[in-house]
């Protein structure tokens, strides 16, 4: 594994520890399809509704140009709302749950990353 997967895959674990401490369940992490992947699935139940969270996690070892959040373009949502789709698709038991798009910004060292949660980050219909 490269230093690169390394890191993007340290910061995702971080991420995904912090959502579960706010309370969140993990559904599936890195689940990909042609034309998109998902970092990390998440059910939010701490509301009287659930709702299937699909979280996109970036990292920058630096904000100087920007964070993370930063750089989810218009072709980066579209891509992760597809995928989102098809997860939908082969999980029956989510269909009819509402859904939302988190992130997770990240900053900093790999293996001790600033984290900063935007929840409801963008909508499918952006």
């Amino acid at each position: 594994m490269n230093d690169r997967r390394r890191d993007g895959a340290a910061v995702e674990r971080a991420a995904a520890a912090h959502l579960q401490a706010a309370g969140l369940r993990p559904l599936a992490a890195n689940v990909g399809f042609r034309g998109g992947e998902l970092d990390l699935v998440m059910l939010d139940a701490r509301a009287a509704s659930r709702v299937v969270v699909f979280v996109e996690v970036r990292h920058r070892k630096s904000a100087a140009f920007g964070g993370g959040a930063a750089s989810i373009d218009a072709g980066k949502r579209r891509k992760l709302v597809f995928a989102a789709q098809q997860f939908l698709l082969q999980h029956a038991s989510l269909r009819d749950l509402p859904c939302r798009f988190d992130v997770v910004d990240a900053s900093g060292p790999a293996d001790a990353p600033a984290l900063r949660w935007i929840e409801d980050a963008f909508r499918a219909d952006d």
